[in-house]
This record gives C-alpha cells, sequence and structure tokens, in this order.
C-alpha cells in the first residue's frame, strides 16, 4: 500500500526517530520518503554480499564496501539524498566520503528490490550523480540486474552464458535454480560463492 502526507505530523516524525525507524528515511528534493525497515531475509542477504564483496573484491583493491550509507550530490546533503543497500569505492572515489553521508558518485550502488519499495525511482537520483553502475537484485528470487550509466541514462546488461559482468568491479552475478544468487570474480569459479550461504 502507497501512502502520501502532505505534512508530516511532529508526533509522527519524533515516534519514528525515538524507535530508529527514521533510519531507513530518505529526503527527495525536500520530500521525506519514510521506507519501512528491510525483512529478516533482506538483511540476511545484504549481509552475506557485503560480506562476499569485503573479502573478494574490495580487499585486494584496497577499497570499501559500505552498507545504509546517505548518498548526496554536491550541496545536496540534509536536502536530497538516497540510501542504498550497499556502496562500493576505489581508493580514488575516497574523497566523496563525509562520513555522516557521501557527496558525489561511488563506483556502484546495489539496491536489493521488493514490492512496494521505490528502487527503479532512484535510478534518475542516481544517473544525475554519475553513479557508473547500479545493482538491482529481487530479495526474494535474487534475480540481479546490473545497470550501465550511458550519457543520462542507464540500460541494462545482458548476460552472456547466464552471467551478468560488471565492468566496474570484474564480477559476475546470476541467480541459481536454488534462489541464491550466484557470484564470482572474473570468471574464477575459485572465487564463486553462492549467497546467502546457509
Amino acid at each position: 500500500m502507497r501512502a502520501v502526507m502532505p505534512v508530516a505530523r511532529p508526533e509522527v516524525l519524533a515516534w519514528r526517530k525515538r524507535t530508529g525507524q527514521d533510519r531507513w528515511d530518505e529526503m527527495w528534493e525536500g520530500v521525506l520518503h519514510m521506507a519501512p525497515a528491510p525483512n529478516r531475509m533482506h538483511q540476511d542477504f545484504a549481509f552475506a554480499l557485503e560480506s562476499y564483496l569485503r573479502r573478494v573484491w574490495a580487499k585486494p583493491l584496497r577499497a570499501r564496501v559500505y552498507h545504509e550509507i546517505n548518498l548526496a550530490a554536491p550541496g545536496g546533503w540534509p536536502n536530497d539524498f538516497r540510501i542504498p543497500d550497499l556502496v562500493l569505492l576505489t581508493p580514488d572515489r575516497f574523497d566523496i566520503d563525509k562520513n555522516d553521508y557521501f557527496e558525489g558518485p561511488p563506483n556502484v550502488v546495489v539496491e536489493i528490490h521488493s514490492l512496494g519499495y521505490e528502487t527503479y525511482e532512484k535510478l534518475p537520483f542516481y544517473a544525475d550523480l554519475g553513479v557508473p553502475e547500479v545493482w538491482i537484485i529481487e530479495r526474494d528470487s535474487k534475480v540481479p540486474e546490473v545497470h550501465i550509466l550511458n550519457k543520462d541514462r542507464y540500460r541494462k546488461q545482458r548476460a552472456v552464458k547466464g552471467w551478468i559482468r560488471s565492468p566496474a568491479t570484474g564480477l559476475e552475478v546470476r541467480n541459481t535454480r536454488t534462489g541464491k544468487l550466484a557470484i564470482r570474480r572474473n570468471g574464477d569459479d575459485s572465487t564463486r560463492a553462492e549467497l546467502p550461504e546457509d
């Protein structure tokens, strides 16, 4: 169910802050978007993917992976920001880290999508910011999409022999028949994992 409150009442905002529900709230050009907390399946999958990315992708490159970071355009904080599930940064982009938020484009944004979430509505924001890649992974089926920025719009990367390659990372992703995300680095099956692990 989608709901719009023309004005967020102070007692509602105070309750959300007090209970921690505002943790996932986003500001879209001055309009507050109050997202629900991710469910357990979402959190388990996000943790498994972040752990893999930190170990297999980030560590060898001295890169970084963060979860639930406020992401804004230069001058946009705190009136226009989004909170992706994960962001991937190579060392040449570490300067976007302002601690409370990131100001500018990371290399990759990862969004875990489920019914009712505004995942696809965030793509124009990421394109305007200049994020080279956005991964969208269905929470329940683990079907992945890799979107590559082309001028000012994203185009969906096609699968080759079932694998979708991420040019920004060299990683490849696909879903499995058992409803997991298979991921590996540069076609190397010794780096392959199926997430979330049992």
